[in-house]
């Protein structure tokens, strides 16, 4: 093992260096691991871009990451569940295990909730990170690292579909086509949705749904909520039963109401402004449920079931590939919307 630990960190806004660091010690509990590969996720770019999210401020330097697989390199005292050699995936929210909502099953909602590259938390975009053992979860020797790497997205896929409840014959409708909303298409789809429908405002984006599992994508041109929702219904032939908003957008939150049916369920995945305005008499009226979502809470095994059984591919969603030593230039590329999911191997060259 190198004793040199390359790792991409953020000063403050637009500010993103590459660094040699010391290879941190596993604590208890915890393993070492040798990061194999890590996936920009638009909050990544959003903390270099902005220098935060709401009120998660980067006050200190932060490593960025948290779309991750890898190696274990070392065990930490007291690990059991791992051995050197094994191929992970890192879920990376490390709750406090203590809480009521820890001890009932909704860790995600953890008042102290560790969760990678979240002020003022480290990443793991790096050669070599500390994780507790307890939040890997082996990979199968057919699924790649890129796969890995991917259940962390799909994971709120998972999470969104449980909390709206899709299920066989369900007909869902996905606001906003980037990778959450692809990753619902996919999730949904393997639950047995019977037609899903994608709206967006990127033509190539809504190609991509459409080959990944969409039945219909509708290009938003219109800024009236209620002639898109009607344009939904023409397309499906009824209000769909499940409308799950991942673009964050004030009116594709509205759309959500209105192209939902009496009795359905609207989540929301995408986090847009503080304050939006949303038809809640609609919605009261026809018992419309409006959900939330944050993160996702044991989703991991599920999310890496679908893909080791063949039921769900991510695979089309890797457009882009970088080496770390490149960080920079993925970001760069991840900032200007190109392709789909831009992914760092933390390899040496």
């Amino acid at each position: 093992m190198s004793d040199k630990n390359l790792t991409a960190i953020l000063y403050e806004k637009d500010d993103l260096r590459l660094e040699d660091l010391p290879v941190p010690e596993p604590g208890q509990g915890e393993v070492l691991l040798e990061m194999k590969e890590v996936g920009i996720c638009g909050s990544d770019v959003h903390y270099w871009t902005h220098g935060r999210i709401g009120d998660f401020v980067v006050k200190a330097p932060m490593i960025l990451g948290h779309e991750a697989s890898a190696v274990v390199s070392k065990l930490g005292p007291g690990v059991t569940n791992l051995k050197e050699g094994d191929r992970v995936a890192i879920e990376p929210g490390v709750p406090c295990r203590l809480c009521n909502y820890c001890k009932s099953g909704r860790y995600n909602l953890c008042l102290d909730m560790k969760f990678c590259a979240t002020p003022p938390y480290h990443g793991n975009l790096a050669r070599y990170y500390v994780h507790a053992a307890d939040f890997c979860f082996k990979l199968p020797d057919h699924v790649s690292f890129e796969e890995g790497a991917l259940l962390e997205p799909l994971s709120v896929g998972v999470h969104a579909t449980n909390r709206a409840g899709v299920g066989l014959g369900n007909t869902v409708l996905v606001c906003g086509a980037g990778p959450i909303g692809l990753v619902n298409i996919l999730t949904a789809k393997a639950k047995g949705a019977s037609l899903i429908c994608v709206t967006d405002i990127d033509e190539s984006r809504l190609k991509v749904a459409k080959e990944i599992g969409a039945d219909f994508a509708i290009k938003v041109t219109s800024g009236d909520p209620q002639v898109v929702a009607q344009a939904i219904e023409e397309a499906v032939g009824d209000k769909v039963d499940i409308t799950i908003e991942c673009s964050g957008a004030a009116k594709s939150i509205q759309t959500a109401v209105y192209a939902t049916k009496s009795g359905g369920v609207v989540v929301l995945v995408g986090l847009g402004q503080d304050l939006v305005e949303v038809p809640v008499v609609n919605a009261g009226v026809r018992e419309v449920d409006i959900r939330g979502i944050f993160r996702y809470v044991n989703c991991y095994p599920t999310a890496l079931a679908m893909v080791a059984s063949g039921r769900v591919n991510v695979k089309p969603l890797i457009t882009h590939r970088f080496k770390l030593e490149e960080a920079v230039k993925a970001f760069e590329a991840a900032k200007r919307g190109e392709g789909i999911k831009v992914m760092i191997s933390c390899g040496r060259k």
